[in-house]
């Protein structure tokens, strides 16, 4: 993954969670489609967020460190 997504609030975290929970390994594809959803109505304050919480679940489905390791 080469972009970090950005988290304006936890309430991001809550979403993906709830994604990961409720669509298991289809939750990145479902929060692609609230994305392009949103796009296609012309709010593109939540498709920005949908993306993000997109990369998220992505992020968090790995088993790699990203960043810095200490």
């Amino acid at each position: 993954m080469s972009k970090l997504p950005y988290l304006a609030n936890r309430g991001a975290v809550a979403d993906a969670a709830s994604l990961m929970s409720t669509h298991g390994p289809d939750a990145a594809f479902e929060a692609a489609l609230r994305a392009d959803r949103s796009r296609s109505i012309g709010n593109y304050i939540h498709f920005c967020r949908w993306r993000q919480i997109e990369r998220l679940v992505r992020l968090l489905e790995t088993d790699y460190p990203h960043g810095t390791v200490h």
